[in-house]
């Protein structure tokens, strides 16, 4: 089991993380965008808000976080938070138009189950979007190789695409489309990195899929 801790004893670290790369927040924010489905008549959730950056810059007013400290914080962006973890999601069959799951799936128990609850809580035609550092990717190589001397990345497991494609469609989802986006490490994004269709350049994936 993977633990929270590190996020919850962590958190002003790791907002100073996103103040420190502000250009890696945003490029990843303006993927996400670009995916998302008309905001003004959907409704979705966030799994793994943490301490609710991604949501608040994505208009999502609901999600799940584990984590206490993370869920206070998230709660104060105006994010109704509930605490849950991705493998058992505490909401009916059928109740979401979108559910986002960003980097998170790294520090799942079981990403197959976490895909097949985000699954069910899905309407038909619902949208699944899940963003992660691609295995033996430009930065999760930097991270695998800080290892345990990172707060947040010790207990981290990266997945290649292939992977993360292979679940979605075993837990039922169709139709994937493919993005990318870092194109370079963290501390040399100085500017939004607009995402591309396809893989094998970028260190970040967002795959969409549909129910």
């Amino acid at each position: 089991m993977i633990t929270t801790s590190p996020f919850n004893d962590h958190v002003e670290e790791y907002e100073a993380w996103f103040e420190k790369y502000p250009f890696v927040f945003r490029s990843e924010v303006a993927a996400i965008k670009q995916l998302l489905p008309d905001r003004k008549i959907q409704k979705g959730i966030e799994i793994g808000v943490g301490t609710g950056r991604f949501a608040k810059a994505l208009g999502i007013t609901d999600g799940i976080e584990p984590a206490p400290r993370m869920r206070e914080a998230a709660e104060k962006r105006g994010v109704f938070v509930l605490n849950a973890k991705a493998e058992d999601l505490p909401y009916h069959t059928g109740q979401f138009e979108f559910v986002l799951m960003n980097f998170c799936v790294s520090y799942f128990d079981d990403v197959q189950e976490a895909f097949g609850e985000a699954y069910r809580v899905l309407k038909p035609e619902g949208m699944m979007i899940v963003g992660f550092v691609e295995k033996n990717s430009p930065i999760a190589r930097l991270y695998e190789r800080r290892g345990a001397k990172s707060l947040f990345y010790s207990g981290a497991r990266f997945y290649s695409t292939a992977s993360i494609s292979y679940k979605l469609n075993k837990a039922g989802f169709r139709k994937q489309e493919m993005y990318q986006t870092l194109f370079h490490l963290p501390g040399r994004i100085k500017t939004v990195e607009s995402a591309r269709p396809g893989r094998g350049e970028g260190s970040y994936i967002f795959l969409k899929a549909i129910k």
